[in-house]
């Protein structure tokens, strides 16, 4: 229910139903009642109106940025769409329509917190890269955590049995490994981090109560929607953003240690809360930097001419290793040591993230909170887990953070992906000849495909991984916006952000 008003001797009730083809999506229908004594209806709006107004959990005053040129070009006409709905729900809106690129991340950046914390949500009506850029602006200045180690930072040596482990390069056994400090470099990068904090008078942390996120769609892809709605639509966002809808969303954070083989940079920070990808991946995305005109079908173009040329990137990863005891025993690894045929039969359960995820809550309980307001997982402990290394020729690499669904791959990425457990999952796809990559490419565009379950495709879930291109050139897609950098790391935090949203039904 959004408004109740009073029409002469009626009043206008809004109610929202399920659509009956997409239990996810939500229609607004109108009733109308009335009774002949207007005192009597003036006593039923001021009561439905003060049962609203004592719910905690609705937004009263939100920032909305939109994106004119987002998708289609639509992001105006989007809004205005939804606009009355806030109207109705006695929500006020400051809404700030972008003129540039990078005029969100700004305002975001350069917001007082004090002024920030006024407002109950922060609502960006785009695509998943301008959610991504209102992201970086509020967290990039704000969340305070120890970067993770740099590759370079990590001592290699190969067991008997052949596997790569590392073992992190540690001063202080009782440290975690992920909040070891890059020596010099991140001493002054940090310093400066904290400076810029505290003159803006930093009194917003994250995980944060009271400051949510949310998203109107109106982009090309729009996957954070699709996975934490369940649909696509406009209204539908809108409506669970007034009734004050939550839910955790896992955020990776990725650091640029090297942007070329020899440059010297400082460590560069970015928020990513979908996907990164390196090759494909990222060939796919540069290419469509320059045909935006064309709207969503630039993907299309720009993803059949970088699979015909069909390259391969040479590339060391490693990563935290999740023992299978501590994850989900519902879930099955769907890979095996190395006897398996290109292709396997044997589908692996998939325990789908919806609303009231059980492995979204349970994950709550085994997390460990940081005196800093950061929650890292419990696997990211150096007495309980160690570091792989997978080395060798990939045509790309993948970390999606959720399951990442759209129009072209129904089930996503990785289907069993949750919102809020604290892990990536960790893509690698080996060189291969065009034909078998082609079947991967087609098992993800399928309904209930299985597009992970090839010999050619490693995937492990892990809370952290470090990269290091060995070529010259090496473009990463970062929620669809070109990151250029030859080495970095990643590693992911628990619920960071909220977001106005429930899941999507079952």
């Amino acid at each position: 229910m959004t408004r109740i008003v009073q029409m002469e001797e009626d009043i206008f009730w809004a109610l929202i139903l399920r659509s009956k083809t997409n239990h996810c999506q939500c229609i607004l229908v109108a009733y109308t009642f009335g009774h002949k004594d207007l005192q009597t209806c003036q006593v039923w709006v001021d009561r439905v109106t003060s049962f609203i107004n004592m719910d905690d959990r609705r937004p009263k005053n939100i920032l909305v940025f939109i994106h004119p040129l987002s998708g289609k070009g639509n992001g105006c006409r989007t809004w205005e769409s939804v606009a009355p709905i806030f109207s109705r729900a006695k929500v006020k809106t400051k809404v700030t329509v972008t003129q540039r690129a990078g005029q969100a991340f700004d305002v975001m950046a350069s917001i007082e917190d004090i002024e920030l914390k006024s407002y109950d949500g922060v609502v960006s009506v785009g695509g998943d890269g301008f959610f991504n850029e209102i992201l970086n602006g509020l967290l990039r200045s704000r969340h305070n955590a120890a970067l993770p180690p740099a590759p370079e930072e990590i001592v290699h040596f190969v067991a008997n049995t052949g596997t790569n482990e590392i073992e992190p390069e540690i001063s202080n056994q009782d440290q975690d490994p992920l909040l070891q400090c890059s020596g010099s470099r991140l001493s002054s990068f940090r310093n400066g981090i904290e400076a810029r904090s505290t003159g803006q008078n930093a009194t917003l942390s994250f995980p944060n109560e009271h400051l949510r996120l949310g998203i109107i769609p109106a982009g090309s892809t729009d996957a954070i929607v699709i996975c934490t709605t369940g649909t696509r639509d406009p209204i539908t966002s809108a409506l669970q953003i007034v009734l004050g809808k939550r839910v955790c969303l896992d955020i990776a954070q990725v650091v640029r240690w090297k942007t070329t083989t020899f440059s010297n940079d400082a460590p560069f920070v970015r928020y990513a809360a979908s996907f990164a990808g390196y090759g494909f991946y990222g060939d796919v995305i540069k290419e469509s930097e320059n045909l935006r005109w064309m709207g969503p079908k630039r993907y299309d173009y720009a993803g059949t001419k970088v699979f015909l040329k069909h390259r391969s990137y040479e590339a060391e990863v490693s990563y935290v290793e999740v023992s299978e005891e501590l994850e989900d025993p519902t879930s099955k690894n769907i890979l095996d040591s190395g006897t398996r045929s290109f292709v396997s039969a044997e589908k692996p359960e998939r325990v789908i993230c919806r609303v009231n995820c059980r492995i979204c809550s349970e994950s709550a309980k085994t997390t460990q909170i940081l005196t800093n307001g950061s929650s890292l997982t419990q696997y990211n402990n150096v007495r309980t887990s160690r570091w792989l290394q997978s080395k060798g020729r990939y045509l790309s690499i993948g970390a999606a953070i959720i399951s990442n669904r759209n129009g072209r791959a129904p089930d996503g990425l990785v289907a069993d992906a949750h919102l809020s457990d604290g892990f990536l999952h960790l893509i690698l796809i080996k060189d291969c000849p065009r034909a078998f990559y082609l079947w991967h490419l087609t098992q993800l565009a399928k309904k209930g495909g299985n597009p992970l379950n090839f010999k050619f495709v490693e995937h492990h879930k892990t809370p952290a991984f470090t990269f290091t291109s060995c070529g010259d050139q090496s473009v990463w897609n970062l929620d669809g916006e070109v990151l250029q950098a030859h080495q970095l790391s990643a590693q992911v935090f628990r619920g960071l952000v909220s977001l106005f949203a429930s899941g999507p039904e079952v």
